[in-house]
């Protein structure tokens, strides 16, 4: 099926479960040259265009795979932003349904935020100015049309956006963008018999979220990086739609995490394994000083809501064990290392200062047994699935407030709009603040508590939301929206 404008994002007819690839006239072979987005630039009053399009992209050999992206043809390019500046850019949209660019993990105001409420419609540009002001921190940018957000990131709506604060002092970390300090967007897909991508939630992958068989790093088959012998930044972003990760280098190496969704950490943490969920972000300094090459691994995402179930979902190639490669590294000595240690401390990072919650919320997120408020939901949240037409809560800028999410069935990764919070439990386990970070995005298991505090205002017009980032859940109900005044 060939992409037209009125056809994006419509089903392929290719099984959800098992992808047909009998008689395929393409073949996904890894380790092609890890690709390495454009940056656009906002600084110093430079005015961004940005622009949902379709297009044709080679992520498969003997086939062109129709996509969409931002301004190119799969994803979008890497944003970087200044604090204290206002970023300016153009919105526009050559597709044939509303889309809409949603900044997440940016401390804005809701008007500025992208959510469901600010579409940019067909052959649209409208003007966006973003108010930096939060430390510097890797945060992404996608579409977040109700109902169609699943659709939209699958096929490429999607990208990253660093933000850069120049009033903090030199941090001591890699900093030269696509040698020692590399994007990871790190996706799965799936394409179908004739190299389409298949996007067919029913069932189980509904039930589940939709998960992929093949894994894209940057929108290539699990590619390969030149790096250069000495320490080496990973911004890593899980850009699926349900999937987990559970990261890992081959040869057991250590690595030190510098920084989470909301900013830096104030000491390196090192670690052995790293798991994201959907939404979640880390930075993290991996050592290639000895020369070897070496594969990151995952290891299996095991996240199902009843027994056996995961069992019939889509699954990338893996040993025994579950595990599969994500991508590979190289040590290029064409390259100069430019950082060899890293400090004891690191400057810029954030220092929670959140006080006393003067309330507290709960919320419940259902996977059945919602209030269908239309289109067939089935998803809520305290029991309510989600309707444009409803303000969900009412919160006070300024005042710190303690949430509580529980979620039932498997665990949930769950996004707040507008603003970073301090995690404090999660599944009965007190957490160190100053090992995990500031968060967006917590993966509720069972039980969680944050500390949050908004900033910035939102209105009935624009409300932030809070969500299921498993982008299936959020399009069936699994979302709420509120207003900060």
């Amino acid at each position: 099926m060939q992409f037209t404008r009125r056809s994006f994002i419509k089903a392929t007819g290719a099984s959800v479960f098992l992808p047909a690839i009998i008689g395929r006239a393409w073949a996904a072979e890894s380790g092609a040259p890890l690709p390495i987005p454009e940056v656009m630039d906002l600084s110093s009053g430079t005015v961004g265009e940005l622009t949902a399009q379709l297009g044709k992209s080679p992520m498969l050999q003997g086939v062109s795979t129709e996509t969409a992206g931002y301004s190119q043809a799969y994803l979008g390019p890497v944003i970087r932003v200044k604090r204290g500046e206002t970023a300016h850019l153009k919105l526009g949209n050559s597709i044939d349904e509303p889309v809409s660019v949603h900044w997440h993990g940016m401390h804005i105001e809701g008007d500025q935020d992208g959510g469901p409420h600010s579409p940019v419609n067909p052959a649209e540009v409208i003007d966006a100015a973003l108010d930096i002001d939060q430390p510097a921190a890797t945060l992404w940018y996608h579409s977040h049309i109700m109902g169609r957000t699943g659709a939209h990131v699958w096929y490429g709506l999607a990208g990253m956006l660093l933000v850069d604060d120049p009033e903090a002092a030199d941090s001591g970390l890699p900093s030269t963008y696509g040698e020692d300090d590399l994007p990871l967007v790190v996706q799965d897909r799936i394409f179908g018999s004739n190299g389409a991508l298949v996007y067919k939630p029913r069932g189980a992958s509904q039930m589940m979220g939709y998960r992929g068989n093949e894994i894209l790093v940057n929108g290539a088959i699990r590619p390969e990086a030149s790096v250069p012998a000495g320490l080496v930044r990973l911004r890593i972003l899980n850009g699926s739609n349900a999937r987990i990760y559970n990261f890992g280098f081959e040869d057991g190496r250590t690595f030190m995490q510098v920084g989470t969704d909301g900013g830096l950490l104030p000491a390196p943490a090192s670690m052995s394994r790293l798991t994201l969920s959907p939404g979640e972000r880390a930075e993290i300094v991996v050592d290639f000083s000895d020369g070897a090459a070496v594969r990151l691994l995952s290891g299996p995402d095991n996240n199902a809501p009843m027994g056996g179930m995961g069992r019939m979902m889509a699954s990338p190639q893996s040993d025994a064990n579950g595990v599969f490669e994500v991508m590979r590294f190289a040590v290029n000595t064409g390259l100069t290392a430019k950082i060899l240690t890293l400090p004891n401390t690191i400057a810029g990072a954030p220092v929670p200062d959140f006080g006393a919650p003067v309330r507290r919320r709960r919320f419940q997120l259902n996977m059945m047994g919602g209030m269908m408020a239309g289109g067939g939901h089935a998803m809520s949240i305290n029991g309510q699935s989600m309707d444009m037409a409803v303000i969900n809560e009412q919160a006070t800028r300024g005042k710190t407030e303690l949430w509580e999410i529980a979620g039932d069935g498997m665990k949930h990764p769950f996004h707040v709009h507008g603003t970073s919070f301090q995690m404090l439990s999660n599944g009965g386990r007190a957490l160190d603040p100053a090992q995990i970070g500031l968060k967006d995005v917590v993966l509720v298991d069972g039980r969680a508590e944050i500390l949050i505090r908004f900033d910035r205002t939102a209105d009935d017009a624009a409300p932030y939301m809070y969500h299921c980032h498993i982008l299936e859940h959020e399009d069936a109900g699994m979302m709420g929206q509120f207003t900060v005044v």
